[in-house]
């Protein structure tokens, strides 16, 4: 499949380029009225990277029904073909956070050479230890790293460290461990012992890595374990990674927070302990509902962005989160919703390098809360969409990204260059 339809609609047409220069124009003169330089933020919000993840790429699903749309890659070859379709269109995706086993490769050397040919590299490899896989000799019912089965254990070590080495050939520097592990019932576990059997497998992965590996532990508070998680909270999240080593960090999922967690809060409390590690990007109303980055709680994920930006400034160039997408799509054309949402982040994190922080530093000085809370939403409710496409434009993607990706025809020709796929009769979306 080729991107050459994508570079061809990603092109702007004379008089989009000139109401974009126009755009441009106003927002350099409003942030000069703020004492901003728009040249400096276009140069900063292009420092933004983010991986876009294997298992994200075809149409996820509830427990419910999946109802899957044509021309979806039908293989981790496929995959790397999306991804570079979203990286050709935003100029900001040029990783993959690859699955094992959904998306482990025959021959992960060839994978790799096919994602380069591509333009891409991998970031987080991601293990399973939450799912039964066919010829499995031990189940993972009642956990895996945490089960009170020392077969069991092994197992989940042993299927860990295989993802470590699929990773050194891929090219990967760091191995994202989320675990299901958990009891429903009061007295099914001891609640001490699960964690410490955990802490000692996590031990054994981690003398596996390589030097110049990452080990991201993972929390969520419930699903599918609904009375203890083991790893229930960014606490535990933070005491394993200090027990493990200088290489262990903590990973944020946004999903994975109990209703109203102020996860800015969550994200600053781990600059402060030197263990933030990266994010999962995504968005919930309820629970963890892997919805666009954005969709949901746009101003939440600006604050995040904020203490970001904010750490950065302190720490300086060795602060470098990985950044992830986590998102699972149902209704949503999956490829142009990684799109969006690469969309959504780079706004984001655009906004927050608007902040006047001399200012916002005064005001907390002061103790002058409404002028501290405005200089935040002067930021937040500027208009940066003409910014963002800058960025953009510089990085050889396209102004409007999701525009770009429908004029392009880029899932109707899938559709038939895929042939299998999916199932359904394509039908256009209709562009706004």
């Amino acid at each position: 499949m080729t991107l050459d339809r994508l570079r061809a609609a990603a092109r702007p047409t004379a008089d989009a380029e000139a109401a974009h220069h126009r755009d441009l124009d106003h927002l350099a003169e409003v942030l000069q009225r703020r004492g901003l330089d728009l040249e400096d933020a276009v140069r900063r919000t292009s420092e933004f990277e983010v991986a876009i993840p294997s298992w994200a790429l075809g149409t996820g699903g509830t427990r419910f029904g999946r109802f899957p749309g044509p021309g979806e890659p039908r293989d981790v070859w496929e995959k790397m073909e999306d991804v570079a379709a979203v990286h050709a269109l935003t100029g900001a995706a040029p990783r993959v956070s690859l699955h094992v086993p959904w998306d482990e490769p025959d021959d992960p050397a060839a994978l790799r050479r096919h994602a380069e040919a591509l333009g891409l590299g991998f970031d987080a490899v991601n293990s399973n230890t939450f799912q039964d896989q066919p010829g499995q000799r031990h189940s993972y019912k009642f956990g895996s790293l945490s089960s009170a089965d020392a077969a069991v254990r092994a197992q989940a070590v042993e299927h860990i460290r295989h993802v470590v080495d699929v990773g050194v050939t891929l090219g990967s520097k760091a191995i994202t461990v989320w675990l299901a592990d958990g009891t429903n019932y009061p007295g099914q576990a001891s609640l001490r012992g699960a964690f410490e059997r955990v802490l000692d497998g996590l031990r054994q992965v981690y003398r596996h890595l390589p030097p110049d590996w990452t080990l991201f532990t993972e929390h969520k508070p419930y699903e599918p374990a609904f009375y203890s998680t083991v790893v229930q909270d960014w606490g535990s999240s933070l005491m394993l990674a200090q027990a493990l080593g200088e290489r262990a960090r903590c990973l944020v999922d946004l999903g994975h927070h109990l209703p109203n967690t102020n996860i800015e809060l969550v994200v600053a409390r781990l600059v402060t302990a030197g263990r933030l590690g990266g994010f999962h990007f995504n968005d919930s109303k309820y629970g963890d509902d892997d919805l666009t980055a954005g969709s949901i709680k746009p101003y939440q994920l600006f604050l995040v962005f904020n203490e970001l930006v904010d750490a950065r400034r302190d720490v300086g160039p060795s602060f470098a989160p990985a950044y992830m997408i986590d998102q699972s799509h149902n209704l949503k054309d999956p490829l142009e919703a990684m799109v969006q949402t690469v969309d959504h982040l780079q706004a984001a994190r655009a906004r927050a390098e608007l902040v006047r922080r001399d200012a916002l530093e005064g005001y907390q000085a002061a103790n002058d809360v409404v002028y501290a809370e405005r200089c935040l939403r002067e930021a937040f409710e500027t208009d940066v969409t003409a910014l963002v496409a800058e960025v953009r434009r510089r990085r050889g993607g396209a102004l409007d990204p999701v525009a770009a990706f429908r004029a392009s025809g880029w899932r109707a020709f899938a559709a038939t260059a895929r042939a299998g796929a999916g199932g359904a009769t394509y039908v256009p979306p209709q562009s706004l």
